[in-house]
C-alpha cells in the first residue's frame, strides 16, 4: 500500500521561483494551482455532454416540472419577464409569442434557481455526521428526520455523479485536536522519558510554527475542492521514485471456489466484454452512486480515470494521462505484444468475437523480437522514463491484458496455492504486467483471473466496484456454452490482432535487463501467505455486539504482540469519500486501550476482566474510525502541514519525526458486496477472495482482509524474506489463534450465563 509505504521519510524540493524574497508566494502559487485543478474538474462536470448526468439535476425529473411551470405561468397571465421581451420584439412578435417566450424564460430561471437551492440544501444535510456516532439500532429522532430529508432531496433514481456538487468539503481539523490525538496515539509506544520529549516538541510546534501553517492550509481548503487529495496524489504516489511494483500496486483475486470455464480465451472474452459494458455505463454516468446506509452518497470522482489511463514516468514526478474512449486493447502473451480492436461496425465486439481474437494470440507461435520479452520490466524497476513513441499503443489502450502461461487459483489440496496466486498477481515474472496502466487484467491458462492495479489514480474500493460488476456479469448474465466457449456467433471477417513491432537498440535492451534485475530482487523478497479463516465470521461477531472491523483489528494487535513481543505503530486505511474528492485517512489502531487488552490476554486475568478491556478497546477503535471518516483524522492533516512547512522553508523537528515513523503493521479491509449483484446466501460459492498489497516496512507486515458473508474472513499477509523478524505464515497462524482466543472470551461468558440460569 503506497500510502503507508511512501508516507515515511519522504522529501521533495521546491522550485526556486519566489523563494529568496517572498516565501509565501510559493505557497500561494501552489494553493492557486490546487484551485485551478479543482475548477478544471468542475468544468468537466458541467460540460454540455455530461451535465445531465453529473449534477443533482439527474436526481430529479426535469421535463414534467418544467412544463408544469410553463403552463401555469401561461394560464395565470403572470409575466415577470414580459417587459424584457416586449420592448425589443414588439414589432416582430405577436402577443402570444411574447407570452410563450416570457413563460420559457421565467420557467428556466425558476427551475435553475430551484436546482441551485436543492443542491445547497442537500449539501447542508450531508454535512451532518452525528448519525455515524450513534449506536447500532439506536437511531435518534434527529437522525431519523435527517435521513428522511436526505432521501427526499436525493431523488428517486440518482446516477453516478448526481451528488458530486452537493458533497461537503473535507474540513481542516484544529491543530490542538490533531496534536492531542497524535500524542494519545504514540503514548503506548513510548516510555515516560520518550513521551515527555515528544510532548515538549509537539507543544513547541503547536505554539510557534503551527499557526502560520494552519492559516495557509485553511486558505487552501477554501480555494480548492479538497485540501488533501491533490497533494496526496502528487507527493505520496507520483513523486515516489522507488519501483511501484510491490511497493505501490495492489491486486484483486477471482472468485474463490468457482471457475465458470477453464478455457482461457473464453474467460478473457467474457470478462473483457463485461468491462466494456461497465466502461460504457461509467462514461455515461449510469451506475448508481455508492451510498452508506443506502442513503448517504460517496464521492465518485476516482472512477473517472478507471479506463484509458496510464501513469507516465518523469524525472522528478510522474503524471497520470487519461484519454477519452479508447477503441483498442493491448494483449501480452509469451513475450509478444498484440493490439486488439474492441469495436467492429460501430459496436463492441461480442464475447465470442473477443474469444476468437484471444485464441488467435494464444495460437501464434512467433518468437519475441529482440528486447521485447522483458520490455514491461521498465514499468517494474526504478522510474527513469521510456521511449514514448514505441509504447504509444500500450499507453493509449483501454487497459492491458496478460494471457498468462501459468496455472493459478485457490486449491484446498495445495497449502501454498493462495500464496503463489497472490505473488503472481502482485508481481508475476516482473515483465508480464504493465504496472503503469490503471490496471492489468490477468487471465491464467486454467481460466482463473485477477487484476493488478496502479494506485495513484484511485483506491482499492474503486477497482473492487468494477471487479464485482464484471464477475457477476460474467457468471450470471453472459455465461458459457456446454463446451465452455462464449455464447454468440463469430464474425469470420474480423481482422486478426496486430502484432506490435519493436526496434529496441542494444543500449535500451541493457536498460530493460537492469530494470528487470531490480524488479526481480524486490519480487523474490516478497513473503506472502493467504489465510482462509472459516471458524466463524461476521455473523457471530455481530451477535457479540461488536464491530467486525474492531474485532479483527484487536486480533491483529494480539497477533502482532505474540509474533514480535512488542507493539508497533499500526496503519488502518479508512475512507473519506463522504466528502468531495475524498480518498483515505489513517486509523491508528494501536491504542492504550488495545495494548491494555492484549497484555491482559497474556496475563492471568479473569475472562470477565479481559472481556471488559476488549469492549473498551473495541469502542475506542470504532470511535477513531468514525472520526477518520468524518474528517477528524490526524494523519492527512499532519501530512499537509508538513507539505506547507516545506514550501515555507520552515524546519519542524516535530513534523519530521511524525512523517518518518515506520508503519510496521499496515492493514486494510477490502470492501465486499458494493453492488449486491449476487445473492451470496443463495449462491454461497460465488464469493471473491479479495485482494492485497506488498509489505510496507522492511521488518513489518502488510495485512489485507475481506469479510465474506457471515462465516468467512480472508487474510492476505505480506512481509519480506530478508527480514529475520517476520514470517507471513507464522503471522497468519498467530492471527487465527488470536481470533479464536477472543471468541473464547464470549463463549466463556455465555457458559457463565447458562450456569446462572
Amino acid at each position: 500500500m503506497a500510502e503507508a509505504h511512501q508516507a515515511v521519510g519522504f522529501q521533495f524540493t521546491v522550485t526556486s521561483d519566489g523563494i529568496d524574497l517572498h516565501l509565501s508566494r510559493e505557497v500561494l502559487k501552489h494553493i492557486y494551482l490546487s484551485g485551478v485543478t479543482s475548477w478544471t474538474k468542475r468544468k468537466v462536470v458541467f460540460s454540455p455532454v455530461s451535465s445531465g448526468y453529473m449534477t443533482v439535476m439527474s436526481a430529479i425529473p426535469f421535463e414534467k416540472p418544467f412544463l408544469k411551470i410553463c403552463l401555469l405561468h401561461y394560464l395565470t397571465g403572470f409575466f415577470p419577464f414580459h417587459s424584457l421581451v416586449s420592448p425589443h420584439s414588439s414589432g416582430y412578435m405577436t402577443v402570444q409569442t411574447q407570452t410563450v417566450l416570457s413563460a420559457i424564460l421565467f420557467s428556466t430561471g425558476l427551475w435553475l434557481s430551484l436546482i441551485l437551492m436543492l443542491r445547497y440544501i442537500l449539501k447542508a444535510l450531508l454535512s451532518y455526521h452525528a448519525w455515524i456516532f450513534e449506536s447500532h439500532g439506536k437511531i435518534s429522532f434527529c437522525t431519523k428526520l435527517w435521513l428522511s430529508l436526505v432521501k427526499m432531496f436525493s431523488g428517486r433514481r440518482p446516477l453516478l455523479y448526481s451528488f458530486q456538487t452537493s458533497l461537503p468539503r473535507l474540513p481542516v481539523p484544529s491543530v490542538d485536536d490533531t496534536i492531542t490525538r497524535y500524542l494519545e496515539s504514540v503514548r503506548p509506544l513510548l516510555d515516560d522519558e520518550q513521551y515527555n520529549q515528544m510532548e515538549v516538541v509537539a507543544n513547541d510546534f503547536k505554539k510557534d510554527q503551527a499557526p502560520k501553517l494552519q492559516k495557509y492550509l485553511i486558505l487552501k481548503s477554501w480555494w480548492a475542492t479538497n485540501y488533501v487529495s491533490d497533494w496526496w496524489e502528487e507527493y505520496i504516489y507520483l513523486r515516489g521514485r522507488s519501483p511501484i511494483m510491490v511497493n505501490s500496486n495492489f491486486y484483486s483475486m477471482d472468485l474463490l471456489y468457482v471457475t465458470p470455464t477453464h478455457r482461457q480465451a473464453a474467460r478473457a472474452g467474457n470478462v473483457v466484454h463485461a468491462m466494456l459494458q461497465y466502461r460504457r455505463k461509467l462514461e455515461r454516468g449510469e451506475h448508481a452512486p455508492l451510498r452508506a446506509l443506502g442513503v448517504v452518497p460517496m464521492c465518485s470522482y476516482q472512477m473517472e480515470r478507471m479506463f484509458n489511463t496510464t501513469r507516465i514516468p518523469g524525472i522528478e514526478t510522474d503524471f497520470v494521462r487519461h484519454l477519452s474512449d479508447r477503441k483498442h486493447l493491448v494483449v501480452y502473451h509469451k513475450g509478444r505484444f498484440f493490439k486488439v480492436w474492441l469495436y467492429y461496425g460501430g459496436r463492441h465486439l461480442w464475447p465470442s468475437e473477443l474469444e476468437t481474437q484471444f485464441q488467435r494470440i494464444l495460437d501464434d507461435t512467433t518468437e519475441p523480437q529482440p528486447g521485447e520479452l522483458k520490455l514491461a520490466a521498465l514499468t517494474a524497476g526504478n522510474s527513469q522514463g521510456v521511449n514514448k513513441v514505441s509504447l504509444e499503443a500500450i499507453e493509449t489502450s483501454a487497459f492491458f491484458l496478460s494471457l498468462d502461461d501459468e496455472v493459478h487459483g485457490y486449491d484446498p489440496d495445495q497449502l501454498r496455492s493462495l500464496d503463489l496466486y497472490a505473488k503472481s498477481l502482485l508481481h508475476g515474472k516482473c515483465y508480464d504486467r504493465w504496472f503503469d496502466k490503471s490496471f492489468t487484467l490477468i487471465a491464467y491458462k486454467n481460466g482463473k483471473l485477477g487484476v493488478n492495479a496502479e494506485h495513484s489514480w484511485a483506491d482499492a474500493p474503486i477497482i473492487g466496484h468494477m471487479w464485482e460488476y464484471v464477475l457477476a456479469t460474467d457468471c450470471f448474465h453472459l455465461g458459457y456454452t456446454e463446451e465452455g466457449h462464449c455464447k454468440g456467433d463469430i464474425n469470420k471477417g474480423l481482422p486478426p490482432p496486430t502484432k506490435l513491432q519493436w526496434d529496441i537498440p542494444l543500449e535500451c535492451q541493457e536498460v530493460i535487463e537492469e530494470s528487470y534485475m531490480v524488479a526481480k530482487v524486490i519480487a523474490d523478497d516478497v513473503d506472502f501467505h493467504g489465510c482462509l479463516f472459516d471458524e466463524f465470521g461476521k455473523g457471530l461477531i455481530k451477535k457479540s455486539r461488536t464491530s467486525p472491523d474492531a474485532f479483527i483489528q484487536l486480533a491483529l494487535q494480539l497477533a502482532q504482540f505474540r509474533d514480535k513481543g512488542e507493539f508497533c505503530l499500526t496503519y488502518e486505511a479508512s475512507m473519506t469519500r463522504m466528502f468531495r474528492e475524498g480518498r483515505t485517512e489513517t486509523v491508528r489502531s494501536c491504542t492504550s486501550e488495545s495494548t491494555a487488552f492484549v497484555r491482559a490476554m497474556e496475563d492471568k486475568n479473569t475472562s470477565a476482566q479481559k472481556l471488559d478491556l476488549f469492549r473498551k478497546a473495541a469502542d475506542k477503535h470504532q470511535n477513531m474510525y468514525r472520526l477518520a471518516m468524518t474528517g477528524s483524522g490526524i494523519d492527512r492533516h499532519l501530512f499537509c502541514l508538513y507539505i506547507m512547512s516545506k514550501y515555507l522553508s520552515i524546519d519542524s523537528p516535530f513534523l519530521k519525526q511524525v512523517l518518518s515513523e515506520p508503519w510496521r503493521l499496515s492493514t486494510s479491509q477490502t470492501p465486499q458486496q458494493q453492488l449486491n449483484m449476487v445473492d451470496i446466501k443463495k449462491f454461497p460459492r460465488y464469493v471473491g477472495a479479495g485482494g492485497g498489497f506488498g509489505p510496507v516496512a522492511d521488518d513489518g507486515y502488510g495485512v489485507s482482509y475481506i469479510i465474506i458473508g457471515e462465516n468467512l474472513i480472508t487474510f492476505h499477509i505480506s512481509s519480506k524474506f530478508s527480514s529475520p523478524e517476520t514470517d507471513s505464515y507464522r503471522f497468519g497462524q498467530n492471527i487465527r489463534q488470536a481470533m479464536l482466543d477472543i471468541r473464547a472470551l464470549f463463549d466463556q461468558k455465555d457458559k457463565e450465563k447458562e450456569k446462572e440460569m
